[in-house]
């Protein structure tokens, strides 16, 4: 398995107020403390802009950079969104970043609230997926479309209408998908041939439950623990792993525990060694 860690596992986050925002060298060291050799960018201004400096940067902790994670509006039918994007895959491929992982962002801030669509803002979010994927293909580069809560493809009935109406490949994140409505592994069942690139979270599905049911936010979800180690969860994890093991799948997972943090005493490592120890159990 080709195992990878994220900032947000220690708490680093794109949303304002999410929470203590810890040092990089902080996260970078304990990453390389705990045996990782490889990890996403993180949130803009986490890891130096210019992709040489990032790269050499991570290179002094025995890391590199495997994805970035990119919100990015595709519906908004006055908004082109490609030369934004263009721009961060050329960026990408200077700094030998391997997949961008985008999400339908819904224009506001964070992940509490989000618009429903119209059949012509669905059709300007589904050609501006089939676009940006053909960009990347020129840039050497992976693109997928990250099922996420809080953005404008988050339900089940979003998740089918894009792998239906679309070619862009799947990060599969077992855990937005989850508290969205999908089954991670009915999904990895059904559409192997998607999946491009992984986040394996863990959750509480009794917490989940509540934030569909309307009754908490994800970011009252995420503060609640929603998300644990992995193995400590609901979601089948092993079987995930053993699926797309048996359809081929050679492409990375990401550990993701997203957590809010609440000062520099907070030691949000201790739940990334526990999800190491369980994959290294799977292998």
């Amino acid at each position: 398995m080709k195992i990878a860690g994220a900032p947000i596992s220690w708490g680093v986050c794109e949303v304002p107020d999410w929470g203590h925002q810890l040092e990089r060298e902080r996260v970078l060291a304990e990453m390389r403390a705990l045996g990782l050799t490889a990890t996403e960018l993180g949130p803009d201004g986490f890891l130096p802009p210019s992709p040489t400096h990032r790269k050499a940067l991570l290179e002094e902790y025995g890391l590199r950079a495997v994805g970035g994670f990119l919100p990015c509006v595709l519906h908004d039918q006055g908004h082109d969104p490609l030369p934004g994007i263009r721009a961060r895959m050329r960026d990408f491929a200077e700094g030998d970043v391997e997949v961008m992982v985008l999400a339908a962002d819904s224009g506001g801030d964070g992940y509490d609230q989000r618009p429903e669509l119209d059949a012509a803002g669905w059709k300007t979010l589904l050609d501006n997926l089939d676009r940006i994927t053909a960009e990347a293909r020129e840039f050497g580069r992976t693109v997928t479309l990250h099922p996420h809560v809080g953005t404008i493809v988050e339900t089940r009935e979003e998740v089918e209408r894009v792998v239906d109406g679309s070619a862009v490949p799947l990060c599969l994140d077992t855990g937005h998908l989850l508290i969205g409505g999908t089954d991670p592994l009915e999904l990895t069942r059904r559409d192997p041939g998607r999946i491009a690139h992984v986040h394996l979270k863990d959750v509480d599905a009794a917490i989940a439950e509540r934030v569909g049911e309307g009754g908490l936010t994800y970011t009252e979800a995420v503060k609640a623990g929603v998300y644990r180690p992995l193995g400590q969860g609901d979601v089948d994890i092993a079987a995930i792993v053993a699926t797309l093991d048996k359809t081929g799948y050679d492409g990375w997972y990401v550990m993701e525990q997203d957590v809010v943090l609440s000062s520099d005493a907070d030691d949000p490592q201790r739940w990334v060694r526990q999800s190491i120890a369980y994959l290294d159990g799977l292998a």
